[in-house]
């Protein structure tokens, strides 16, 4: 039995198309259930269609507030019977009414830099690859970790994948090259929820 896996996003989609190569070529027992996008029209809904995976669209302004929204999402992912939740690159923090109606369903994201470090409220895209320049620091990457309610990466690591600081990165290069460690590691990180998640 796959793996059902419901993919958030909110962009171009390259970390989806990731998951969706890595389930097509059996390199990892899921399949993907159901995409969902917070924004119209984004790169990553075709991606879903070329797949022939079912697609979503919440935007906060179709609901009264941002509890309601998040209960639709999740009652859409409990309708597919998806037994783990993947953040790929999703730009909305999780309102508490979204674990309410998914209990014991894993939720993971992953964020573009080797956490606990330059995380939190308002890191995100190029604004981590700046801020790893701006500190000097010789080495960043990416981290798949688990998502709980009301808190910004600080759940539990599940992978990392580590890429070196050259002297001459800008936000961009740097950005690339993390960008193809993100691929691998989410695929990695829904690997690791495969025992446990399609057993219980």
């Amino acid at each position: 039995m796959k793996l059902p896996v419901a993919v958030l996003v909110s962009g171009r989609g390259s970390n989806l198309q990731a998951i969706l190569d890595a389930c097509a070529s059996d390199a990892i027992d899921a399949r993907v259930a159901i995409v969902i996008a917070n924004h119209a029209g984004v790169p990553a809904l075709e991606r879903a269609a070329l797949a022939g995976v079912p697609a979503a669209v919440f935007t906060l302004r179709s609901y009264p507030d941002r509890e309601t929204a998040h209960a639709a999402m999740a009652e859409a992912i409990a309708g597919v019977g998806a037994k783990l939740v993947v953040l790929a690159g999703f730009d909305h923090i999780l309102a508490p009414a979204f674990f309410v109606r998914l209990p014991g369903v894993p939720v993971v994201n992953l964020h573009p830099a080797l956490l606990p470090l330059f995380g939190g409220r308002g890191m995100h895209g190029d604004k981590v690859h700046a801020a790893v320049l701006a500190s000097g620091a010789t080495e960043s990457g990416c981290t798949v970790h688990r998502v709980h309610p009301e808190t910004i990466d600080l759940g539990e690591v599940v992978v990392q994948r580590r890429v070196a600081v050259k002297p001459d990165d800008d936000p961009a290069t740097l950005a690339a090259r993390v960008l193809e460690e993100e691929h691998i590691a989410i695929v990695e990180a829904i690997r690791r929820f495969i025992p446990t998640a399609v057993s219980a």
